[in-house]
């Protein structure tokens, strides 16, 4: 088959430019359809490659601007991982306590710090469901202090767990635990009322409100939901804290909802920082309140498709649900129309 200059074709054969026009630059000639498509495919992988790079370079910068890498734990560096595990086979049991020796303390801000753990099975993880906790009992002089806690690291980190601590100038377990050096030993066991709403989230769009050390569920819900390569659930996080120094694994949230946009919004609320001052950066002053709650969340409406995590300090529950051993729902949440089937109390 000839072209119309007389050059051969192969057939069904589409002619290259620089065989119609031999010894001309054809850079300046248009890009062949096909070429055209392929270039655009790899354009568009590129730019994706380089928003996902750059996301992970911006949030990895904002976390370690103040810190060292061994500083910090990698439950607190990481990227969400979503480690499934049914309600019973957590390594601790409901039965009796289990002494376990603390293997490293980290300084995270002047009133908190992580505790790793070694788990009595070394060579398996916590293997504790989404979303569960565990109980820790300290033996002192006075009583036998118990108090749950909630891991942020998750099942895929074998040997230890991590447990992120607060300490309360009046908390008997924060004191406790903050004393504690390493090689000391801690009592934990696992039973059934530890275990909460459980993963993966059939719900659109999710909202948490939290309060202080309430953010340890949401970080472990978090991993669940963004960790899912299948899940689409929405994330709005409304976290309340006096000042921005209060603030428990702000960095990895932060890192966290500049890796995943589209899925994570983050806002908080400082309610006595005199530093910050209106809004900005996904920081306000303030109190979590009405007009937030209807900013931000979506509305009752949506029905099935729509639930609220709550988790903090018992005022933070009078405020908005009502206390959380109580199954009724009161408070703001009420208020705006919200049902009790679209509240959890952790």
């Amino acid at each position: 088959m000839l072209s119309e200059n007389g050059i051969k074709l192969r057939h069904n054969a589409t002619p290259s430019y620089s065989s119609l026009a031999p010894g001309i630059n054809t850079g300046n000639l248009p890009t062949p359809p096909d070429k055209r498509r392929k270039a655009k495919k790899i354009r568009k992988s590129t730019n994706a490659t380089a928003l996902v790079s750059l996301g992970i370079l911006v949030g990895f910068a904002v976390f370690f601007r103040h810190r060292k890498l061994s500083s910090v734990p990698l439950s607190l560096t990481g990227q969400p991982v979503f480690s499934f595990a049914p309600p019973d086979s957590a390594q601790f049991g409901a039965i009796d306590y289990v002494s376990v020796p603390l293997l490293k303390r980290y300084d995270v801000s002047h009133s908190s710090a992580v505790f790793t753990f070694a788990l009595p099975d070394t060579s398996k993880g916590l293997g504790l469901s989404t979303c569960a906790c565990i109980l820790a009992m300290a033996e002192t002089e006075e009583e036998d202090v118990v108090r749950p806690y909630t891991p942020i690291s998750t099942n895929v980190q074998l040997g230890s767990f991590d447990l992120l601590v607060k300490l309360y100038p009046d908390g008997k377990m924060t004191s406790y635990m903050h004393d504690m050096s390493v090689g000391d030993t801690l009592n934990f066991k696992h039973i059934s009322f530890n275990v909460k709403i459980q993963a993966p989230f059939p719900q659109k769009h999710i909202g948490m409100i939290v309060g202080g050390t309430g953010i340890t569920p949401m970080i472990q819900a978090l991993h669940a939901i963004l960790g899912d390569k299948k899940a689409r659930n929405k994330v709005t996080l409304l976290y309340g804290s006096k000042k921005r120094s209060d603030i428990l694994g702000e960095e990895l949230l932060k890192t966290w909802e500049v890796l995943y946009p589209n899925r994570l919004k983050i806002v908080h609320s400082i309610s006595h920082d005199d530093e910050i001052e209106g809004s900005w950066d996904g920081y306000r002053r303030g109190y979590i309140d009405t007009d937030l709650i209807k900013e931000m969340f979506p509305p009752p409406e949506e029905g099935e498709d729509v639930i609220i995590f709550i988790c903090g300090p018992p005022p933070m529950y009078d405020v908005f649900s009502g206390p959380r051993t109580e199954k009724d729902l009161k408070g703001t949440l009420k208020d705006l129309g919200y049902s009790a089937e679209q509240v959890y109390k952790f």
